[in-house]
């Protein structure tokens, strides 16, 4: 396969004497799609900083076309060629999208002043040949997550480095966009360029990459080209154990209602939208980007305002006009967005967890220590939380964990309805199928679930039934029995 664009051997890294990563292996061919697959917590994002620049390893050795290179700031590997497109989205809001993909590198004219006219000229030609519709004079604090992450793609993109890394791309993207996504990755293979892609959609990394290597427990596993192993197979060594089932479901719904809606509308778009939600049962909510459904859950938890419409949980007809009613009503939500709107991260993981429980955890307006640390405890417990305490930052814990830190803070208020945003976004194999546990077994407790869901697989693996959105209206509705891909798309698209 000739010398190979990256080449990484034996790297280690510790932090307080704890190993994060004790023997990272990699190896990256040009013209070739190389997915880095493991768990929360495999090493992988340590991995990535290192080669990156970000941090210093403590051992190992890395090598581009055979030469051996030490980073020590990310401008030293973009110098080099490499670039990332990363998970964590740090964007400059009060900036068009072009000073954004250009930051700290603006092309200047006369007297030094930045060129605002060529600026955006190049930025909308890279947003352009990426067939992404933005506009690269909009502000992006107008934008969408999804359209925040394509500038974040173009940005890495516009470095034209050697090696791009791609960590979670798709993971706030619709079918569409990600469709747009991987037809720039195919333009990068034909150019030569090596892309590192990590993702903990199974599908994506069968569908898009050439070859894998598998990290655990900070330790390296295996490689191999993607055509000679199986999906189970895979599952197996990101696991460490044989994964039987992947979708955790073992409720059943009944026929009482929990929650009436009729006729909501909802962020001046969403009309009309009228379904029945029944005790027991995980009811899916499935549409393409933009097609109106995580308007509908702001509207039930009271984050928007009231556009006409009845909403009736548990007989009672409600108003909702804030999120403090939305929980006393017995509702709980858990956003798509666990980092910008689902966590504290300067708060730790007790703090955290008893966020929506003030009022009942505290005394004459101070925290009962005990009762919070029982409760922390508590839901650290039932959702396997993986920390050394509960005063650890909540920053600190791996995707899947600091999902699980969210799903107990709303377990905590005992909710009889859960609303579910892209709750598995992010997260690995493993704490996946926890989370469909939890969901289950939820659901057979007597409450009941909506979920909206990008993942068809999640959509047809968990929903008892799913509602299908269109352009801001509800296009149809099928049962579990007749579930299928083809039937969700053909009422999606």
């Amino acid at each position: 396969m000739g010398q190979p664009l990256l080449d990484v051997r034996g790297l280690t890294k510790s932090f307080a004497g704890v190993a994060a990563l004790s023997d990272g292996q990699f190896t990256l061919y040009p013209g070739s799609v190389h997915a880095l697959c493991g768990g929360n917590g495999a090493g992988k994002s340590t991995f990535l900083t290192i080669v990156m620049g970000i941090q210093k390893r403590d051992g190992g050795t890395i090598r581009m076309r055979g030469k051996e290179v030490d980073f020590s700031r990310p401008s030293d590997a973009l110098e080099a060629g490499i670039s990332i497109i990363e998970q964590e989205l740090s964007p400059v809001p009060a900036m068009t999208v072009a000073e954004n993909i250009f930051l700290g590198r603006e092309p200047v004219g006369l007297f030094g002043r930045v060129d605002f006219r060529k600026m955006n000229g190049d930025a909308q030609r890279l947003l352009d040949d990426l067939h992404f519709k933005i506009s690269a004079r909009s502000m992006m604090m107008d934008l969408t997550v999804a359209e925040l992450q394509l500038v974040e793609i173009a940005k890495a993109l516009s470095y034209n480095a050697e090696v791009i890394i791609m960590d979670e791309p798709t993971s706030a993207l619709g079918e569409a966009q990600a469709d747009e996504l991987f037809a720039a990755v195919a333009r990068l293979k034909e150019q030569g360029k090596g892309v590192i892609y990590v993702s903990h959609r199974l599908s994506e990394i069968f569908g898009i990459a050439d070859t894998y290597t598998v990290f655990r427990d900070g330790r390296y596993i295996q490689s191999g080209a993607i055509a000679d192993v199986s999906r189970d197979r895979l599952i197996e060594m990101i696991v460490g154990r044989p994964l039987t089932e992947e979708f955790a479901k073992d409720n059943i719904p009944t026929t009482e209602p929990v929650l009436a809606v009729s006729g909501l509308n909802a962020a001046g778009w969403v009309k009309d939208i009228s379904f029945t939600l029944h005790r027991g049962e995980i009811l899916g909510l499935y549409g393409l980007m933009g097609s109106g459904r995580s308007e509908i859950f702001e509207r039930l938890f009271g984050l928007s305002p009231d556009e006409g419409g009845e909403i009736v949980a548990f007989g009672k007809a409600l108003a909702l006009r804030n999120p403090k009613e939305a929980i006393s009503a017995g509702f709980a939500f858990v956003t798509e967005d666990r980092k910008g709107s689902g966590l504290n991260l300067m708060a730790d993981i007790r703090d955290n967890i008893c966020m929506a429980r003030l009022q009942e955890l505290s005394s004459a307006g101070l925290m009962r220590s005990r009762r919070e640390a029982s409760a922390a405890k508590q839901m650290i417990e039932a959702f396997g939380i993986k920390a050394p305490n509960d005063k650890l930052d909540v920053s600190g814990l791996s995707g899947g964990n600091q999902q699980k830190v969210v799903l107990g803070k709303w377990y905590l208020t005992q909710p009889g309805i859960l609303l579910l945003d892209e709750p598995t976004r992010g997260v690995d194999v493993g704490a996946k199928r926890e989370i469909y546990r939890v969901m289950s077994e939820f659901a057979q407790g007597g409450g009941a679930v909506i979920m909206i869901s990008s993942e068809v697989d999640e959509i047809l693996g968990m929903s008892d039934r799913v509602i299908v959105l269109q352009d801001g209206r509800i296009s149809g509705e099928v049962a579990r029995a007749e579930l299928s891909a083809a039937a969700l798309l053909h009422l999606a698209a």
